[in-house]
């Protein structure tokens, strides 16, 4: 066997350590993607197999590192706009609802590289002009986060964006920053990024939100942790608030007091 290969044993330990860390179920169809993206690390390691990378997380002595594989193992797709019948909502049904009166809050609670949350900042400057109006971003990796707190794409990825938000809310990059834009420095200054893992429990800290999406991120939890993850967040979102989960995801089997309004969009009583 290589040093690339993995044998089923070792597979087994990663799927167990991610399980603990993230809640992620990986499926045997994963064995690929953590071998082409965990095989990176040990040869940047120099290690000599896979077992041999999992005593080093497992020692407890590299907590980088252990974020570091959180990261590799985590990282997932999106896009601006992404299911467009979301923000469709939000701004027909909710924002107009708030506009020129209280504070708003919004929570993107899987918001990877940061596109989700930019998408509601757009929307809340456009229809919450006049609102003291913030949005909150989180993410279990560190790597997209940081990402995330840049607000600066390769220019690729503004599909999706209506072309009057790009004109008002992106710069588009000249010379040395052709081919990329970056989210004009009014919408970043209202937008938050932190970590947090959501099976853990959420500190209170970070206060209470109008409404919470909490999209594509279940459909890589089991019952057991979609459940944790949910009775999580509850506390956060205040009543009369929404919640948005993904188009494939659903709440059946969670006893929660939420009450659908819309497939995929809750609210709480």
């Amino acid at each position: 066997m290589s040093p690339l290969d993995i044998s089923d044993q070792e597979f087994a330990l990663f799927q167990r350590l991610i399980y603990k860390l993230a809640g992620i179920h990986l499926s045997e169809a994963k064995k690929v993607l953590l071998v082409g993206r965990l095989g990176k690390r040990l040869k940047a390691l120099q290690l000599a197999s896979f077992g041999e990378y999992y005593r080093l997380l497992a020692s407890g002595q590299h907590p980088d590192e252990l974020q570091t594989m959180v990261d590799l193992l985590t990282t997932n797709e999106t896009y601006f706009f992404r299911e467009p019948k979301h923000f469709e909502f939000l701004r027909d049904e909710i924002l107009l609802k708030y506009r020129d009166t209280v504070p708003f809050r919004i929570w993107s609670a899987a918001s990877s590289t940061g596109e989700e949350a930019y998408t509601l900042a757009m929307l809340l400057a456009e229809y919450l002009p006049t609102n003291d109006w913030r949005v909150f971003g989180s993410d279990i990796s560190t790597q997209v986060l940081a990402k995330a707190r840049r607000g600066h794409y390769p220019l690729e990825r503004n599909e999706g964006i209506p072309p009057a938000f790009l004109k008002k809310y992106c710069l588009k990059g000249v010379r040395s920053q052709a081919g990329t834009f970056l989210i004009a420095a009014a919408l970043r200054a209202r937008v938050e990024f932190q970590q947090i893992n959501l099976t853990q429990p959420i500190d209170p800290a970070i206060g209470e939100f109008q409404a919470i999406f909490l999209r594509n991120v279940m459909i890589y939890f089991d019952l057991a942790t979609k459940t944790k993850v949910i009775h999580h967040l509850l506390p956060r979102l205040m009543p009369g608030g929404h919640l948005f989960i993904g188009h494939s995801e659903t709440l059946s089997g969670i006893a929660t007091p939420l009450v659908m309004v819309r497939p995929t969009i809750y609210r709480k009583p």
